[in-house]
């Protein structure tokens, strides 16, 4: 049997509080993706999304990465990097040039994108992304190649994603320190989103809340951008401390409690239905739950109050992060659910509830090899980041040098700092 050859491997890694993943994918010669293999392991020095304790991150992703090896058969030097903490942010901008109504040229295409680059002003942060989404013609929207047509001034809608410079440096020497180049942090969002959404989704509206360990994501999608990102503090992890608080059990029952018997939804025979506290292996642990019968077992009905409790504050804050990005009333839309904490049994029905908008569940495309272990919302941003690698997006810093062109900048004040000053930075 003929041995398939790859023309490129792909590695990545997705640094999450509850657990940190690992992908390696394949791309054949006739362009055809595969996943060879997979791993992950439970999270070690990393809350909300910020490396706490260097040298137990770079331990617990060599070790990911290592599972996945192993899986595939094969090694990588160097992987992608999903960040989802460090204080992202996603701007929108439109850069345009002079062209005085005549046919534009690929070298017009080139100037405006040098002056997009030039443009760039972090204001101290660090621009993870910098990538132009749509061309317009004399403000018209929605030109894919501009090369051929004719335009008084030619402009580029360029999405920009920022994030707080350190945090970002101690995920990237992490990685390195597992003996790992880096071949680009990539914010999770975006990859989440090229797992989750699907292309018209993006481009007609659409909001995406990646629910975390410790970190809810709020990303709205339009145009093909993504227009606004908000992170709340708040993730599964906050659910499973709340059921070890209110019963008085060790977290990992708490968590296996909200995985086995927990839900968003409540039903009729939930005050019938005991859930036992132990599990197997718990052999060792002899605590009692607060309110248990003799057999230590609570009515479902309790576990699943504690849950909606918990998920009423969070779909609060959701609610709140998406009417600041004008996507709610009329201008509302879909909702997809992703992340780890999508996998709690009828969150997308309580969510969709508690919005007002239809609610679905995100899950990774079927990619050839991936295990169904990973292909849950869980693992999302993990697949997301391997797709995002293959397609490697254009991204204008790596253009060419600057042509001196006038152009102007049209934008609020907080999208205007962000571009002037770019090669301080890098």
């Amino acid at each position: 049997m003929a041995t398939t050859r790859y023309s490129k491997v792909i590695g990545a890694v997705n640094t999450g509080s509850f657990r940190i993943s690992a992908m390696i994918m394949g791309i054949n010669e006739s362009g055809e993706l595969q996943v060879l293999g997979s791993g992950h392991r439970a999270s070690q020095g990393i809350k909300r999304g910020y490396v706490t304790d260097m040298a137990a991150a770079t331990y617990a992703i060599r070790d990911a990465v290592e599972r996945a090896e192993k899986n595939a058969g094969t090694s990588v030097q160097s992987v992608w990097i999903g960040c989802s903490g460090a204080g992202l942010n996603s701007e929108v901008s439109t850069v345009d040039i002079e062209i005085g109504g005549r046919r534009i040229e690929e070298e017009d295409i080139d100037h405006l994108l040098g002056a997009a680059r030039d443009s760039l002003q972090p204001n101290g942060r660090m621009v993870l992304h910098a990538q132009p989404a749509h061309f317009t013609l004399d403000g018209a929207h929605g030109v894919a190649n501009p090369k051929g047509l004719h335009a008084e001034r030619l402009g580029v809608d360029v999405h920009v994603m920022l994030a707080d410079g350190a945090p970002v440096r101690n995920l990237t020497e992490a990685v390195q320190n597992a003996h790992l180049e880096v071949e680009a942090v990539v914010a999770a969002p975006l990859a989440a989103g090229l797992a989750c959404l699907s292309e018209e989704e993006r481009d007609l509206g659409v909001a995406m809340v990646e629910i975390g360990g410790d970190v809810t994501n709020v990303a709205v999608y339009a145009g093909g951008m993504l227009l606004g990102l908000e992170a709340l503090n708040f993730g599964s992890s906050d659910i499973t401390d709340a059921i070890a608080s209110a019963i008085g059990i060790r977290r990992f029952q708490a968590e296996r409690l909200k995985c086995v018997a927990g839900s968003a939804i409540s039903s009729p025979s939930d005050h019938r239905e005991m859930v036992p506290i132990h599990g197997p292996g718990d052999d060792a642990v002899t605590a009692v739950a607060r309110g248990a019968d003799d057999n230590n077992r609570i009515a479902r009905a309790e576990l699943v109050s504690i849950v909606t409790g918990k998920l009423s504050g969070l779909s609060t804050e959701i609610h709140r992060a998406l009417k600041g990005m004008g996507f709610s009333g009329a201008n509302g839309g879909q909702v997809v659910l992703t992340g780890g904490g999508a996998e709690l049994a009828g969150l997308a029905d309580y969510m969709q509830s508690a919005l007002g908008m239809p609610v679905r569940v995100g899950r990774p495309p079927s990619l050839t090899g991936l295990p169904e272990a990973h292909s849950t919302p869980g693992f999302a941003t993990l697949a997301g980041l391997c797709l995002y690698a293959a397609e490697d997006p254009v991204d204008i810093r790596s253009i060419g040098p600057s042509y001196q062109q006038s152009f102007s900048y049209s934008g609020s004040k907080a999208l205007s700092r962000v571009f002037r000053a770019l090669k301080e930075y890098f």
